[in-house]
């Protein structure tokens, strides 16, 4: 469904004017508006960024600071202990009680313990203290204790050192102490007294939330964030104000470990650490710095931070109002622009309709647009109905044109028809002459051939009939039994008469034997096997006959007997003077009615092929070495003269049947 929605849209945008109109005046200001929020949320990510960054670095520092000050504070009560009436007094008239006394004062300066040290334990301190001491300088430092030193120091402390290491059976019970040291001297100015005070940090919340509280005053931060503070053991937090739940409702996350990457570069390497960290269970915008003892080692660190996501909301909504706001800009203006074109719309809208009613077919045009006569669209529109009227005016005569041109075409088809049809008659006068002037030129010399040979025949036939006839008659009473042989020999000499009287009349021209009349097809038949089998008497052909023509048929009796004689002279010659060939007749009947003869001469030779097939009739296309070519193509016309026709069909190497269907009546010709 979205699928097809957007190609609608796009197609719109493609080919509808008004939408491409809308995108083209909507896009200056869409790309404007676009720059306009990634410069924004270039600035915002960049600067933004950065300025919680530095915020978060002047945290630190301020945090930094803030503990030196409570340091100082620290050793300020403790010289304001120093300087108070009871200590001054005890000081100088009992000594015995001043350590007891100063150790009961913790809680009255807020200090976690107070010892008082004779000038004989001050091998208990470090060289450097030592030094500080003996100099008559005070000195605050963080300082990392054992068990063993905290108990000394006060017997309550050890308890409250201890740190269960969340998520593990193990505890830290070193702690992490800020430790003042002042030096107290006699009238003869020699180190008499150290007066040792400071605060336990393991499991403290007051130093963690004062920092806090100065560094993050109220409002200071957007709803719903959080400022935190935290002091570290090495990596381990031991007094903070991070909650184990980002929503601040569970308890303070002591025990915890910071992130191994955190714990690289400020514990290991002692650099400071402004950036993003993940602290316990959330992103914090965190700054970490290191915490040295009064040997200058890292011992811990200090951290100060607040909630990443509160952030990241504000920015995130500050964007959507933004973007909200331009999207609400840029409706107003597609709008505003939509219905300030809406009087181009219209006339173009009215100028596609015409166009798409000319491509179907419809006569159709823009006319009045309303517009000014001088506006773009009204000349177009003019022009573009011009055009469609000179477009009609060169249809109309188009049409004028193509009528004359088809009544032109038509006469000249006509006329082209007739003489197209004198042509053909002509060709067809011209092929029965040429048919004709081949056949009186072979039967000319044909003629002239066999009746000097039937003619020289005749005369010793004639002397040999009279001589057997004479000598028939002598022997007649002679008592010789000859008559069987006489009788062969009067049968020969008939045979040889029959065949020369049919020679004479093959050959003969005009008169009444080249005319068309009713004859029996058979005893022609009989006759032209006559003519084969003399002609082939030295080869080994017989020929069948199969003679059940009863229908008499209009037929130049020469020209059927040329025909016949050509057919069987063929079909031996197929055969290789071999063979058995078969002619018939029979009645030629279609549909019940009786048409004619048909007569058909069989050979079993050697057979036609398909393409020798389409050219057995042509004049002058013959495949035997001494062959002529004229036989069948004189054949065929022969026929087709008196209204008959002949067919072949072959096979090769089984043989061939020539068809010769003859009209009873035939036509006018």
């Amino acid at each position: 469904m979205s699928r097809n929605f957007f190609k609608q849209w796009h197609r719109r945008f493609k080919t509808m004017v008004r939408y491409r109109l809308l995108f083209l005046t909507s896009m200056p200001i869409i790309l404007t508006l676009l720059a306009l929020i990634l410069v924004t949320g270039y600035w915002s990510v960049t600067y933004t960024w950065k300025e919680s960054l530095n915020q978060v670095g002047v945290k630190l520092a301020v945090a930094t600071n803030s503990i030196e000050i409570l340091q100082k504070e620290q050793r300020t009560l403790l010289n304001s202990m120093v300087n108070s009436y009871e200590f001054q007094r005890l000081f100088k008239i009992d000594d015995s009680r001043l350590q007891q006394w100063s150790a009961e004062q913790s809680a009255t300066y807020k200090l976690d313990f107070i010892k008082l040290h004779p000038v004989s334990e001050l091998d208990l301190f470090s060289v450097k203290n030592q030094r500080q001491l003996l100099q008559g300088k005070q000195e605050t430092f963080f300082q990392v204790v054992d068990e063993q030193l905290l108990n000394s120091l006060s017997s309550t402390l050890s308890v409250k050192a201890e740190v269960p290491i969340l998520n593990s059976d193990e505890s830290e019970y070193r702690a992490l102490i800020s430790r003042s040291l002042i030096p107290l001297f006699d009238h003869n100015g020699e180190l008499q007294w150290i007066i040792d005070g400071g605060l336990l940090l393991n499991n403290s919340t007051s130093l963690v939330d004062r920092i806090r509280d100065l560094i993050y005053p109220l409002g200071s931060l957007p709803d719903g964030n959080l400022g935190t503070v935290t002091l570290f053991l090495d990596d381990l937090r031991v007094s903070t104000n991070v909650p184990l739940t980002s929503d601040g409702t569970a308890s303070r996350a002591i025990g915890t470990r910071v992130s191994s990457e955190v714990k690289q570069r400020v514990l290991l390497e002692g650099q400071r650490w402004i950036d993003r960290a993940y602290v316990y269970d959330a992103w914090y915008i965190s700054g970490y710095e290191p915490i040295h003892d009064n040997n200058n080692t890292v011992i811990g660190m200090l951290y100060t931070g607040y909630l990443e996501w509160p952030m990241i909301k504000i920015y995130l909504t500050s964007i959507a109002e933004v973007g909200s706001i331009i999207l609400i800009v840029l409706f107003i203006s597609g709008v505003l622009v939509h219905r300030a074109a809406r009087d181009l719309f219209k006339p173009i809208e009215k100028i596609h309709y015409v166009v798409k009613s000319v491509q179907i077919g419809k006569n159709r045009r823009i006319g009045v647009l309303g517009l000014d006569e001088q506006h773009e669209l009204t000349s177009l529109a003019q022009q573009f109905d011009n055009m469609l009227d000179q477009l009609d005016l060169r249809n109309t005569q188009l049409k004028e044109a193509s009528s004359q041109l088809e009544i032109k075409v038509k006469q000249r088809t006509a006329s082209l028809h007739e003489k197209t049809e004198q042509l053909e008659n002509n060709i067809k006068l011209l092929n029965v002459t040429r048919d004709k002037l081949l056949v009186n030129e072979k039967l000319a010399a044909l003629g002239e051939l066999t009746a000097g040979i039937a003619h020289e025949i005749n005369n010793p036939t004639a002397v040999i009939l009279g001589n057997v006839e004479l000598v028939k008659l002598e022997l007649s009473g002679s008592g010789f039994d000859v008559e069987e042989e006489f009788e062969t020999i009067l049968s020969q000499i008939d045979r040889i008469r029959n065949i020369t009287r049919s020679l004479l009349q093959y050959s003969r021209h005009g008169g009444i034997q080249d005319e068309v009349t009713w004859q029996y097809v058979n005893p022609i038949i009989e006759e032209s096997v006559t003519l084969i089998r003399s002609a082939t008497s030295k080869k080994t052909v017989h020929i069948e006959l199969n003679l059940n023509a009863l229908q008499k048929v209009e037929i130049n009796r020469h020209h059927l007997l040329q025909v016949l004689v050509n057919l069987q002279m063929n079909g031996v010659h197929a055969m290789n003077g071999e063979g058995r060939i078969i002619v018939s007749s029979d009645n030629w009947v279609e549909q019940g009615e009786t048409k004619g003869a048909i007569i058909t001469v069989s050979d079993f030779g050697c057979g036609i092929s398909d393409m020798q097939m389409k050219r057995i009739f042509d004049p002058f296309y013959t495949t035997r070495r001494d062959g002529t070519g004229l036989g069948l193509s004189v054949s065929q016309s022969l026929i087709h003269q008196v209204g008959g026709e002949i067919t072949a069909t072959s096979k090769e190497g089984e043989g061939s049947t020539f068809t010769i269907k003859l009209l009873a009546s035939t036509p006018n010709l």
